[in-house]
């Protein structure tokens, strides 16, 4: 299981990736102010705005718009995948193309792409490639020797976009950054994993359609050791089954998961030992390259001795047979055809109700970005990013951050205490815009023209590598954890840090030639989220050194507390099937992090106005343009399937529901004439303020 990235807020967009659509060639025939931005055909202007928002928005677009059969879900930025995606794919076409230094990051490029597009090869090797990882596991004779292997699989959990990557073959993830209660100090965070399906509650839900999942699941691991002519595919998928709802009886649950002020143990590695025996640490951190560390941040401290223990107490037997699925089960698009199609089968349909697999090329893509996403942007800024846009960025987030900090000043009910802290993280916040400042090394990743296999194990090593040299360093505050291509944007509360990706600066997100309304209600809103998210109920508890650290008084906390109870509540009567509502505690950190951001963009955005009116455009003021711009962002269409699976374990409501946030603004009401009896009205002291 992919654990969550537990120190990234992320703003949850689509998980799309691509370099931004402006060329410099272009960038000199914008004329920035003079355009509206929005997207007039998308709207369904027969929809009373106070009824239904987002559809007054983004009605058009939400009947007449068709789900790609190779994906899940669409979202406003499928617009901006499409034309990015085929200026990535233009571009490796050229690298691939061309003559290349061989030890340069565009022969790294080149040769991982051919290998990756050449399925013939991957056809003919059949299960080769994977026979020394088999034969490793398979010689495993007792707990040292599987606590050895065990270490030696460990990799770096740092990926926050890929969701849903659920699969892998570690029972532990790392993660490396600043220690929770360790300021200053960059530690080897030990994560919970060995799980195939998302989360615990796929294992041991009583709900029936968990409960057919589980039953397809385990058919789908038998299938999958067919495939890949394991013999006894039967009896080795039951121990594989069996051995993973053990597994994840001993996870934390997403509750747990969540709560960072529980989770910021810190054990040394006498405490290691002593708190989860038997495992043996002695071989497992030797073979993870960590047996020089002194101190390990447990983040799942409860999972890891409950994991631990099944080191000791389960079959060699069923071990073994689970290293082998896991190992063949999270490289299936590097082994033969029918492992590939077999994988997609369950993960891509079952589990997300996606009829078609997308193509080869469109994965190499994907795969790229996994492997080698910082060679990839590097090149791809140089091309597709002007200096321009990253200036005109840099402009807004400074005036939001502004305008946040003016808001804090402002809160008649914060002590003075507390205020000063505020505004301190406010102004030290770390913003990256468009791409890191230092772009990665890859001198140590040798890449195949001819083994797909090894060059995704190689990837993994290498950023495995990459993650433990910062072990014994200080924290670097401007380290990116997107790559540029990446259509997302992130908060860091332990860098007290956020990074803007050149990918999402662009529509429908971004439009230089646009007015001043649509930007800060649409790009605004993101950079006001990001910065919101070190206000949240979880990053409000990190203080501006990225410390958790609790610098609040009482009663300014239990303001706070109240103001979130009443946005849970608010998300919890939200039910897109019947049955089936909205959590709003799961999604309250987004939603505090909607609110807020949105809030001190509108602030920026009136301010930048120098007290005169907007023009009307197309017969809409700039209130009114500023949030439709906001919830054309928001626009989403999701399978049942993938609307299931949100609800049940993401953070971020889907975006329909996100575009509801203008309900608690003032200023809505007045831009829309939204009315007592209306379906979206809510009286002003039902409004929630926060920040």
């Amino acid at each position: 299981m992919k654990t969550r990235l537990f120190p990234a807020l992320l703003l949850g967009v689509a998980m799309l990736a691509g370099p931004i659509a402006c060329t410099q060639a272009e960038e000199t025939e914008t004329v920035a102010g003079t355009g509206i931005g929005i997207d007039l055909a998308a709207m369904d202007t027969s929809i009373d705005p106070g009824d239904d928002f987002y559809g007054y928005a983004n009605g058009t677009w939400q009947r007449d718009t068709e789900i790609p059969a190779d994906r899940s879900s669409l979202s406003a930025a499928y617009e901006a995948f499409l034309a990015t995606e085929a200026q990535l794919d233009e571009m490796i076409g050229e690298i691939v193309s061309g003559e290349q230094d061989p030890l340069s990051d565009e022969s790294r490029i080149r040769n991982f792409y051919q290998a990756y597009m050449n399925t013939d090869a991957i056809d003919a090797a059949g299960m080769a490639p994977v026979q020394a990882d088999i034969r490793r596991f398979e010689a495993m004779g007792d707990a040292e020797d599987l606590s050895r292997v065990l270490g030696s699989q460990l990799r770096a959990d740092v990926d926050p976009l890929n969701a849903t990557d659920f699969e892998t073959e570690n029972l532990f993830g790392l993660f490396v950054t600043q220690g929770l209660a360790t300021p200053g100090r960059v530690l080897p965070y030990l994560l919970q994993g060995g799980l195939g399906m998302p989360e615990r509650e796929y294992y041991l839900s009583a709900d029936p359609a968990m409960a057919a999942i589980r039953t397809q699941y385990r058919a789908y691991i038998e299938t999958l050791l067919e495939a890949a002519e394991i013999d006894a595919a039967a009896e080795r998928a039951e121990r594989i089954y069996d051995l993973e709802m053990q597994i994840a009886r001993a996870h934390a649950t997403r509750d747990e998961s969540d709560d960072f002020a529980g989770s910021a143990t810190v054990w040394s590695r006498a405490e290691l030992e002593a708190s989860a025996p038997g495992i043996d640490w002695d071989a497992f951190l030797e073979a993870a390259q960590l047996e020089d560390q002194r101190s390990f941040a447990a983040y799942h401290a409860g999972a890891i001795t409950g994991l631990s223990a099944l080191v000791a107490s389960e079959p060699i037997e069923a071990w073994r047979d689970w290293l082998i699925f896991h190992q063949i089960n999270s490289h299936a698009d590097v082994l033969p055809t029918a492992i590939d199609e077999a994988h997609f089968a369950f993960y891509g349909t079952v589990l997300f109700g996606v009829p078609e697999q997308r193509t080869r090329e469109k994965r190499a893509l994907s795969a790229l970005n996994l492997y080698l996403g910082d060679a990839v942007g590097q090149a791809y800024a140089e091309r597709y990013f002007p200096a321009s846009a990253r200036t005109q960025i840099q402009t807004m987030v400074d005036n939001i951050k502004q305008a946040f900090a003016d808001r804090v000043e402002a809160i008649d009910w914060m002590a003075p205490e507390t205020r000063q802290e505020a505004l301190a993280k406010v102004e030290s916040i770390v913003v990256g815009v468009g791409y890191p400042d230092n772009w990665r090394n890859y001198r140590s990743y040798e890449v195949s023209t001819d083994n797909a296999y090894a060059n995704a194990l190689g990837g993994e090593r290498a950023e495995y590598a990459h993650q433990l040299a910062k072990l014994n360093r200080p924290m670097d505050r401007s380290e990116w954890w997107m790559t540029p291509q990446t259509v997302n944007a992130v908060n860091l509360p332990v860098q007290n840090a956020l990074n803007f990706p050149a990918a999402i600066l662009q529509s429908p997100f971004f439009d230089p030639a646009a007015d001043p309304a649509f930007n800060y209600g649409a790009i605004g809103a993101v950079i006001g989220h990001e910065i919101s998210h070190s206000f949240d109920n979880n990053g409000a508890a990190f203080d501006s050194t990225g410390a958790l650290r609790n610098w609040w008084t009482e009663e300014d906390l239990a303001n706070f507390s109240e103001q979130g109870d009443a946005l849970a509540a608010q998300y919890d009567a939200y039910a897109p099937f019947p049955g089936l509502h909205l959590n709003g505690r799961l999604t309250l950190g987004e939603n505090i992090a909607d609110l807020a951001g949105l809030q001190a963009s509108y602030d920026a955005y009136r301010a930048s106005l120098d007290g005169e009116e907007a023009p009307v455009i197309e017969g809409l003021t700039g209130d009114q343009r500023f949030f439709i711009a906001f919830a054309q962002t928001w626009a989403t269409k999701m399978r049942e399937e993938a609307m299931r699976q949100r609800i049940a374990t993401d953070g971020h409501a889907p975006g329909m529901y996100r575009a509801l946030t203008v309900r608690n603004m003032d200023a809505w009401y007045d831009a829309f004439d939204v009315q007592p009896g209306d379906t979206l009205y809510l009286a002003p002291e039902d409004r929630v303020r926060v920040w």
